[in-house]
Order: structure tokens, then C-alpha cells, then sequence
């Protein structure tokens, strides 16, 4: 077997166009989850909190143009936009779930009688008494 057909084998498997398809709507979806963050919640936070920035929190080791500049403040607000994206992600998540735990729910089957009924008792006490 080539090197090509046997790629070709692997490129076409099913994992492997399922992850694509997996990629492709993931990064639509990241856009339509940063507009959002960016677009609806961002403004809301920054309204809450003064319009707080930590992007200009820096921390400067050393003097003049060797100076090593850290910027921590960058770093703080990438941590803040990732735990408020992961948040809305997880309400989505939960409110999809929730809306397919209903779809799966079935409908709850009758009770089944949990021994012989009546009539079949009293069918078997006959038959006995009929053998004696």
C-alpha cells in the first residue's frame, strides 16, 4: 500500500472529517462567543466596574531602554475574558442539555402487574384442587 492511498485512507475516516467539521464550526462558533463577550457583556462590566482597564498595569525591572517591562495587567485581563467566555459557554451548554434532557425523556410505560392476577390464583386453585 503507498504512502498516498494509505493517507488518503486516514484523511477520509470518519474521526477524522467528524474533528473537521469539529474545527471549522468551533472557530465560526468562537467568533460568535467573542462578539458577544466582546460585544454585549464587555460594555455591561465595564459599566459595572468604571470601565476598569488592567491592560496598562505594568511592572518595570530595571532603568532606561534595558528595562524589562512585565505586564501583568495584560495578563489579569486575558484571565478575566477567559473565565467570563467559559461562563456563557457553560450556560449554553447547560441550557442545550437541558433542552435535549426533554427530548429524551420517554414516556413513562405502564406498571406491569407485580404477580399472577385474580383470576389466575384462583385458575391454579382449582387445577390444584381438580388434581387431589
Amino acid at each position: 500500500m503507498g504512502f498516498i492511498s494509505e493517507f488518503k485512507e486516514f484523511a477520509m475516516k470518519g474521526n477524522v472529517m467528524d474533528m473537521a467539521v469539529g474545527v471549522i464550526i468551533g472557530g465560526a462558533f468562537g467568533k460568535i462567543v467573542s462578539s458577544l463577550v466582546d460585544d454585549v457583556l464587555m460594555p455591561l462590566v465595564g459599566m459595572i466596574t468604571g470601565n476598569v482597564d488592567f491592560t496598562n498595569l505594568v511592572f518595570k525591572i530595571g532603568e532606561g531602554e534595558e528595562a524589562a517591562v512585565l505586564k501583568y495587567g495584560t495578563f489579569i485581563q486575558n484571565v478575566v475574558d477567559f473565565i467570563i467566555v467559559a461562563f456563557c459557554i457553560f450556560l449554553m451548554l447547560k441550557g442545550i442539555n437541558k433542552l435535549n434532557r426533554k427530548k429524551e425523556e420517554p414516556a413513562p410505560e405502564p406498571e406491569a402487574p407485580k404477580g399472577p392476577t385474580q383470576e389466575e390464583l384462583l385458575a391454579e386453585i382449582r387445577d390444584l384442587l381438580k388434581t387431589k
